[in-house]
């Protein structure tokens, strides 16, 4: 009996090693899709502008869970903002996007007004990458003086610029992986650049934006590019650009950082912050 019994023993275990071999091989793949694929909206990934955007922010998003009722509102402020600011635009002059790049570093801790009025006789007297990366040492420094922190600004320029000539052949780069290689350029500059230049989907997180995003409920973020996920992730992404031009614009006329002018505001029945801030 004994023997039998181990004998049975002996079959089975086969049996059940072979059976669990094609259990396995039955069972279906695991999905090698980002984790969080199942949150993108019907208007993300039904969007005409969808494949042009960042894959740094496409993942971002698909890590958030979606929100109906904070998409529905951002869509009405939006279309507020709209009507308000048709015409919002990128407020730094440019023909290029070697132009705006160098606005843009520029502009930091200086506003945009000054910087326009620095830049005309700026790009006449260096119109190329490869003339700013050459600029005379103390040179570009005086030409630019007005815009407060000229010398780290000036390093930052000329540092850009050459690596522009050295790595792209003296043209800026579209692809946001490229741009943001350079020497003074994060997402802010970049998206600034890709957004203005060649019209991809994207919002460009300054201070204004950040403080409005926040104070309409948008976001609880701090960080700029969980910022740009968060509102990015309410809006379709041909709606983007505008929204951030006029949100900006928004923050600059009524919603000030001091002194919010909640009584002028369109906004105030879908700002959570009207009349507290």
């Amino acid at each position: 009996m004994a023997k039998k019994a181990a004998a049975k023993k002996a079959v089975k275990k086969p049996v059940k090693k072979a059976a669990k071999k094609a259990a396995k091989k039955a069972a279906p793949a695991k999905s090698s899709a980002p984790k969080g694929k199942a949150h993108l909206a019907p208007y993300h990934v039904n969007s005409p502008e969808w494949h042009r955007v960042d894959e740094a922010l496409k993942k971002r998003i698909a890590s958030l869970p979606p929100n109906k009722a904070l998409h529905e509102r951002a869509l009405k402020i939006a279309d507020i903002l709209q009507a308000e600011f048709p015409d919002a635009t990128c407020a730094l002059y440019h023909d290029n996007a070697l132009q705006l790049i160098v606005a843009t570093i520029l502009s930091a801790q200086c506003t945009d007004e000054r910087v326009n009025m620095v830049t005309p006789a700026l790009f006449a007297k260096y119109p190329t990458a490869a003339d700013l990366a050459n600029a005379p040492e103390g040179e570009l420094e005086r030409d630019i003086h007005s815009t407060g922190f000229y010398n780290n600004k000036a390093k930052s320029i000329r540092a850009c610029c050459r690596e522009i000539v050295e790595r792209f052949d003296g043209d800026v780069p579209e692809a946001m992986e490229d741009l943001l290689t350079l020497r003074g350029v994060a997402r802010k500059t970049a998206n600034v650049v890709r957004t203005n230049v060649w019209k991809y989907p994207g919002l460009t997180v300054d201070t204004h934006f950040l403080r409005i995003t926040k104070r309409l409920g948008l976001t609880d973020k701090d960080d700029p590019e969980k910022v740009e996920a968060d509102v990015a992730n309410l809006l379709p992404p041909e709606r983007w650009a505008h929204f951030c031009h006029s949100v900006i614009l928004h923050g600059r006329k009524t919603c000030k950082a001091r002194k919010p002018n909640c009584d002028e505001c369109r906004l105030t029945q879908l700002c959570p912050s009207a009349f507290k801030a």
